[in-house]
Formats: C-alpha cells, structure tokens, sequence
C-alpha cells in the first residue's frame, strides 16, 4: 500500500510507479521469489499510474518454505521499481506470523 495523504502528491508519485506490481520480491535465504500480482482487476491504468493498494501471492517451492520456516532465517522484502526502489527486513514476529500460512 502505498499511503500519501496529499491528493496531488499521491496522483503524481502512483503516476509514476506504473508497474510496480511487477518488481516486488522476498529474498528467502539465497533464493528470490518473485511476487504474483492479484489478476482480480489490472492495477496500473493505460496512462501508467498505479494503484494505491496491492495484492501478491509468493509462490514458494517446499525449499524455500522450509527456508522462510528457519528461525534464523533473514527474510527481504523488496521492490526494485526505477521510481520506487526500498528493501526491508521482516521481523522476526512478522515472518513467525507469516509462516503459519504455509501450514
């Protein structure tokens, strides 16, 4: 989700992140899952503006599950878009929440 509250900051930065539902990646150990975009509605419009919310799935192989499952684990969430480029670790809690889904 991208959150900008002033309306003609907002309009101007998700102009310019067209297709950024298509950069996003988590780096599980020494591998990088790339992010499956929601195919319910397209989120960047024909002029290239993106929406403000989106929704991924992460198809993970039982490897890489048993990778994000390691406690020790250092899980990347990342975005290398030409106008949007941030890298994040998850906490620990977030990625112990997150691997419950995988049960």
């Amino acid at each position: 989700m991208f959150e900008i509250e002033d309306e003609r900051k907002r309009a101007r930065e998700l102009g310019r992140r067209g297709g950024v539902e298509h950069t996003v990646t988590l780096k599980v150990g020494e591998w990088i899952v790339a992010a499956q975009p929601d195919g319910d509605v397209e989120r960047t419009n024909a002029a290239g503006k993106t929406s403000a919310v989106h929704f991924f799935h992460f198809p993970f192989t039982d490897q890489q599950v048993d990778a994000f499952r390691n406690a020790d684990a250092e899980i990347i969430l990342g975005v290398g878009h030409e106008n949007y480029a941030h890298m994040a670790v998850i906490p620990k809690a977030v990625r112990e929440a997150l691997a419950e889904d995988f049960s």
